[in-house]
């Protein structure tokens, strides 16, 4: 589907506050990354948490500017407007966005919101109610004890340190779940309640610990920072540089050069 069109689609989803039409967008087995709330969602998630998002949300969505493509990927901004009918629950006004899709035929295998409402409430947030809700909803009934959520995270930790699947740059929840042999639903409940934190910190974590050590490896022929990014399972430099500086409180380049010095 020609990029234009399908922005336009999904737009128009949102703005008839269609759960499945919006989570439609996405490949059978895509992932909506919602990157401010740290969720990580699936075509049936989505469907769920939208329910309750445009319980509360009466936006306008719009497209600011044009729409970037690049081979599969497309990128674009977005804005946000208040309507009157919306209920106050932390923020009032207009916020802006941008979203990042990867593009299978007529499906986004992945779909990464970013977004910033600088007066909202975060107690009150539309969206963290919404995603409270969803995580109420999705695990009420997931019949997932915790002796089964413990055996899990010990079979998924196993997986992950055995075989270091995290490396796969196309890695998704749902690859993951099949490598676990669990249902989606059970995994996203052993990372969020068992780990305490989304799947996408939770690859991020085992990546960057792989690239600590890579960069620990000054004189390697493979220590160029981006060959270190790629090797660890990230698609860009830019997203490497954004996760190490999260979880170390250093970029990559400043870490090793403070390991450098301590080994001088």
């Amino acid at each position: 589907m020609q990029a234009t069109r399908f922005v336009a689609s999904y737009f128009d989803a949102w703005n008839h506050r269609d759960p499945k039409g919006v989570a439609d967008h996405l490949a059978a087995d895509g992932i909506y990354r919602d990157i401010p709330q740290k969720l990580e969602s699936s075509h049936d998630e989505l469907i769920r948490s939208l329910s309750d998002f445009f319980a509360y949300d009466h936006h306008e969505y719009e497209l600011i500017g044009d729409i970037l493509t690049c081979g599969e990927s497309i990128a674009f901004q977005y804005r946000v407007s208040r309507s009157d009918n919306t209920r106050d629950n932390g923020y009032t006004g207009t916020y802006r966005g941008a979203e990042f899709m990867t593009l299978s035929g007529d499906a986004a295998m992945s779909i990464t919101d970013y977004y910033d409402i600088p007066d909202m409430m975060q107690s009150e947030s539309i969206v963290s109610i919404a995603a409270d809700r969803s995580l109420a909803n999705k695990y009420a009934k997931s019949g997932l004890n915790p002796d089964q959520l413990e055996e899990f995270k010990c079979r998924l930790d196993t997986i992950m340190r055995s075989k270091q699947v995290f490396l796969q740059s196309d890695l998704t929840l749902p690859k993951l779940a099949a490598a676990v042999n669990c249902s989606v639903n059970h995994l996203s409940q052993v990372i969020n309640a068992g780990f305490g934190m989304s799947f996408f910190d939770y690859l991020n974590k085992h990546r960057i610990e792989y690239a600590r050590k890579q960069l620990r490896e000054y004189d390697s022929p493979n220590s160029a920072i981006l060959n270190v990014a790629f090797a660890a399972g990230f698609n860009s430099n830019s997203a490497f540089y954004a996760a190490f500086k999260k979880c170390i409180g250093q970029t990559p380049a400043q870490y090793r050069r403070a390991q450098s010095r301590e080994h001088h």
